[in-house]
């Protein structure tokens, strides 16, 4: 736990043993704690060097009070960061004064390989200081929604994320649990039913644009740094935004958490329900497929029907076919 602050783990186990056995000797350590008696005063040193441990006159140790010697090197520790995060604004313009004058080789990075693009699309979260904005596409190649790390520490920093699903994304499995995920911890997310490309990008400094496979047969993307390229994928994902349907978490009377587009139409569950039931599929059956309760399947089938101002489910299944609202049943994941 306290690594963070640079103690070792035999450091922090000798410290948490004298906060119950005050005024005690290196070898009563040594025995309690089954270490070597070189290795506890290898840790007593370090721990009297930085005031967590009061040594006596007759070589006993007592751990300082927690609040006091802890709270002292947290404090250090925060002020050596407040003093990084300046020396990175220095060194964020300096980079940026430089490739005002770089040539094109210096503004675009090509990336090649799995593990390189997940490396680079990590490291474009970690590097956001305001803002993070994405277009999110299928298939996913490097990194899958639900193993992306860095959002949750980037939104613990106070960084703003907005991204835009491609409606073709929502049928993949486990995307709404990961979106009712990521709507709860405060991302934004639109749908748009046909995206041009995969993006993400960190403020207004980096663009990391996943591209087809390489001739070798491994994906590829390209890092963009702040040049008018990058300004141009800034401006598209805006006017995509823009125009992208909002996606919200609702939940029903049963507090089923879910997500359903703002619009007036079917949304993409819906148009499911509506494809399984046309296939004969009972409503316990596609209820169960699509990992709802009956009561969830039926409350959307009288918003359906209400949408589309009929009264039998007959009525509703002609509407729908008429009106393109019902979509060929994914087959089911084995």
């Amino acid at each position: 736990m306290l690594d963070v602050l640079g103690l070792e783990p035999d450091d922090e186990r000798v410290y948490r043993a004298l906060l119950g056995r005050p005024d005690s000797t290196a070898t009563v350590l040594s025995d309690l704690l089954a270490l070597a008696q070189a290795q506890v005063d290898r840790c007593l040193s370090r721990l009297v060097a930085w005031g967590l441990v009061i040594r006596s006159a007759d070589e006993q140790f007592t751990a300082a009070p927690p609040a006091m010697a802890l709270g002292a090197l947290i404090s250090q520790h925060r002020d050596g960061l407040r003093a990084a995060e300046h020396a990175l604004v220095t060194f964020a313009e300096q980079h940026r004064a430089a490739t005002t004058a770089s040539g094109i080789v210096d503004l675009i990075e090509v990336v090649t390989g799995v593990d390189a693009i997940r490396h680079r699309y990590l490291q474009v979260q970690q590097a956001a200081r305001t803002q993070v904005r994405a277009f999110i596409t299928a298939p996913f190649i490097a990194l899958p929604p639900e193993e992306n790390t860095a959002e949750p520490m980037a939104l613990d920093r106070g960084v703003q994320f907005r991204a835009v699903l491609d409606r073709a994304v929502l049928a993949e499995p486990g995307i709404i649990h990961d979106a009712i995920d990521s709507l709860r911890n405060g991302v934004q997310l639109r749908v748009a039913d046909q995206l041009p490309m995969k993006l993400m990008l960190a403020d207004a400094e980096l663009g990391l644009v996943p591209l087809a496979t390489t001739q070798t047969g491994e994906p590829g993307a390209v890092l963009l740094h702040r040049s008018g390229l990058l300004d141009a994928m800034d401006t598209l994902f805006e006017t995509v935004w823009r125009t992208a349907n909002p996606l919200a978490l609702s939940s029903d009377e049963e507090a089923e958490a879910g997500v359903e587009l703002e619009t007036e139409g079917p949304t993409a569950i819906d148009q499911r329900i509506l494809a399984l039931l046309l296939a004969g599929v009972t409503d316990a059956t596609a209820a169960t497929q699509l990992g709802l309760s009956p009561r969830t399947l039926h409350r959307r089938l009288r918003r359906l029907m209400d949408l589309a101002g009929v009264r039998t489910r007959m009525q509703l299944g002609g509407h729908a076919v008429r009106h393109g609202w019902a979509e060929p049943p994914l087959p089911r994941q084995t």
